[in-house]
């Protein structure tokens, strides 16, 4: 499927402003951005659910200030952040923002992987008489040399400061491993008198760790300016608390209370200054924390405690209302639990975190209708949680998979708030205390920024670059694929362009390698403009350990080799009437074909149902050859059901295009268009 941008400017610079405060880490090859490369966003996708479901109008959204080019709803970007984030600078986000909310790499050292199995119940795939799964699926790397780890942060924060309104708040979520460098590259960035809190949030139960205290939290750091947005957030309290302060019981009802202050320090001269019942409050330094007026009502209504012998009078605090009202949130959070196995949140991604927690950093920071930008999206937690409390939202993320699961999550959320809308416009409602807030946008749209997705994954791109460009695998070295003649082979992810931060991780390996005396290969899809000016500052006048560059895009003779096989489709199309029905007959997943090492043939007579390797299928009922709206969605809640393969709706007009996409378990998509 073609790809058109609706933006079609040339790529810009974009100005990124100094950080607020003095410098407080130093590292290799530290450099402030000054200006980026923008370039253009390419329309994917888009899901609405307004026209269908014709609910009540959204929330009252300032949408002012938008882009005159970009549709009014929710934006997921699919693209390396520091791309989609000068993307937005360029389009007119700048100081547009009200909250940040980031989960970055915690630089753990650890691949994050998605255990990967076709749908169906079990017993779908049998090899050799067990159930078989896909095994495990990378969905982003968390290794970095620590220069490199802080140089990718410190861009990130200096561009996100830029998109931050004025009286905007950002939340960094790390954990121990690197929470002290965070802290001072966010002193350094927003400035050290914008740092409001440190929260610690408890994410597992207790446990134990050999040869130290149990790890059981993470940190997340709140920063923003003194005219920030605050809501109180309540918590529920607990029943030790309970016992321990409400120690009072009322005679006659048999009702638990706290006694209260009714005086507060300092004099006063008028109604609260006051003598009341024969009690004093200057004689103490005092005075009453509310008129006189009020003491007597509440002295009528039985709130007033009064002690057996002389003394000053108290305020009964009723347990039950303390229930309803909850506590105030402290820095320290216990009461949310993470994710878990047997959680309906549960989308199989790694690092996923509660809607629970966002609910409160969003419901804290934000009010109907404000923007909020979430650039690791993952799974969608945040898009997810802000469309529910009625906010905007901007999502991105380089994982492709991370853009789908957002993008299923994102349309479940929606067609449910249709729903609730249209029950509500019919009287099917009762209004209550709770109801969700109505949404600001019931419709997103998916981008693109600089193309470097091939549908394929990275194990299957280094195979096929190795056997194409004459590259030895090699197993045995932790940091380059193989070798070329004399060359050690280095072959960049592709999903992503080659940076200058790549370059110092290959320079930072050779330093570790002091004997080594051999030039390098470095093979990449697509490259930031700077890397090659870094490439050629540092080939100067160098007579060993060379870097040679292999740019696939733009190399013709080296690139003509990745032809991934497709996913192949077979559907049908028949009109009945003004209903038109499209049937999915068969799909062949040459990657799972490929996973599972097995020929075609023995491939199928296992799986019996060819459903069982698709995830999801989406359609375009009026697809215009560009943009992808999807009008008909079929997302199984559970990885034991099947897709359904056939479906019925209104026909659009002869001679209209039905785009039939199909995307399996593996986040391979492969669109087919039929003709009416």
């Amino acid at each position: 499927m073609a790809s058109t941008p609706l933006n079609t400017k040339k790529p810009t610079e974009v100005t990124v402003t100094r950080a607020k405060g003095r410098p407080m880490l130093s590292w290799v090859g530290k450099k402030p951005l000054g200006r980026v490369t923008a370039f253009p966003a390419q329309h994917i996708e888009r899901f609405s659910v307004a026209d269908v479901a014709n609910p009540l109008p959204p929330s009252d959204a300032d949408w002012s200030k938008w882009p005159k080019d970009l549709p009014k709803g929710g934006l997921l970007y699919h693209g390396d952040n520091k791309e989609v984030l000068a993307h937005l600078l360029a389009n007119g986000f700048r100081g547009q923002v009200k909250l940040i909310y980031i989960d970055p790499p915690f630089d753990s050292g650890a691949d994050y992987v998605r255990k990967v199995q076709l749908r169906g119940p079990k017993g779908t795939l049998k090899i050799d008489g067990e159930d078989y799964a896909l095994g495990e699926q990378v969905q982003y790397t968390d290794i970095w040399s620590n220069d490199n780890y802080l140089q990718f942060m410190y861009e990130r924060l200096l561009m996100l400061k830029e998109l931050l309104s004025e009286d905007g708040a950002l939340y960094l979520h790390c954990d121990p491993s690197r929470n002290s460098y965070l802290r001072l590259l966010l002193d350094e960035v927003f400035g050290p008198d914008s740092f409001v809190n440190e929260i610690v949030w408890q994410r597992v139960s207790a446990h134990s760790d050999a040869g130290r205290y149990g790890v059981i939290h993470d940190t997340i750091y709140y920063y923003g300016p003194v005219g920030r947005v605050w809501n109180p957030q309540r918590t529920e309290l607990n029943q030790k608390y309970l016992d321990q302060f409400f120690d009072q019981v009322e005679e006659g009802t048999g009702r638990r209370y706290a006694r209260g202050d009714l005086m507060a320090s300092g004099l006063r001269n008028g109604e609260t200054g006051k003598a009341w019942r024969g009690v004093n409050p200057g004689e103490r330094g005092n005075h009453w924390k509310v008129a006189v007026a009020t003491l007597e009502q509440w002295d009528v209504e039985g709130r007033i405690h009064w002690p057996k012998s002389s003394g000053v009078p108290r305020l009964k605090r009723y347990m039950t209302e303390a229930i309803e009202q909850g506590g105030t949130a402290q820095d320290i959070w216990t009461d949310l639990r993470p994710i878990h196995n047997q959680s309906q949140e549960l989308l199989g991604y790694p690092t996923q975190k509660p809607e629970d927690l966002i609910q409160r950093i969003v419901g804290a920071s934000t009010n109907p209708g404000d923007l909020v930008l979430d650039c690791f999206i993952g799974s969608g937690t945040t898009a997810a949680v802000a469309q529910k409390l009625g906010r905007r939202w901007i999502g991105c993320d380089i994982n492709k998979g991370a853009i789908q699961t957002t993008a299923k999550r994102l349309q479940g959320v929606m067609r449910e708030q249709a729903q609730t809308l249209a029950a509500s416009k019919q009287g099917e409602l009762v209004a209550r205390d709770n109801e969700p807030l109505p949404p600001a946008q019931l419709d997103f749209t998916t981008w693109r920024v600089n193309d470097y997705d091939l549908h394929i994954q990275h194990n299957e791109a280094v195979e096929l670059a190795c056997e194409h460009l004459g590259i030895t695998r090699t197993r045995t070295d932790p940091f380059f694929d193989g070798t070329r003649g004399q060359m050690l082979a280095k072959i960049i992810p592709f999903n992503h362009p080659l940076t200058p931060l790549d370059l110092e991780a290959l320079r930072t390996e050779l330093k570790n390698r002091p004997e080594e005396e051999r030039d390098l290969l470095v093979v990449s899809l697509g490259q930031e403009h700077k890397a090659r000016e870094w490439v050629e500052h540092y080939n100067h006048n160098r007579p060993i350990n060379k870097i040679h560059l292999i740019e696939l895009r733009t190399d013709r003779k080296a690139g003509g080799f990745i032809k991934h096989e497709p996913m192949s489709v077979q559907a049908s199309i028949q009109r009945g009437g003004d209903k038109l029905i499209v049937q999915v007959d068969d799909v062949v997943s040459p990657s799972i074909i490929a996973r599972l090492d097995l020929q075609e043939g023995i491939f199928r007579a296992q799986i019996p149902d060819w459903r069982a390797v698709v995830d999801c299928i989406l359609i375009d009922a009026n697809h215009d050859g560009n943009v992808f709206n999807v009008t008909l969605a079929d997302v199984p809640e559970r990885k034991q059901d099947l897709v359904d393969g056939r479906y019925e709706f209104a026909a659009p007009p002869v001679g209209a295009s039905v785009a039939v996409k199909v995307i399996d378990m593996l986040g391979e998509e492969r669109v087919i268009a039929l003709t009416v």
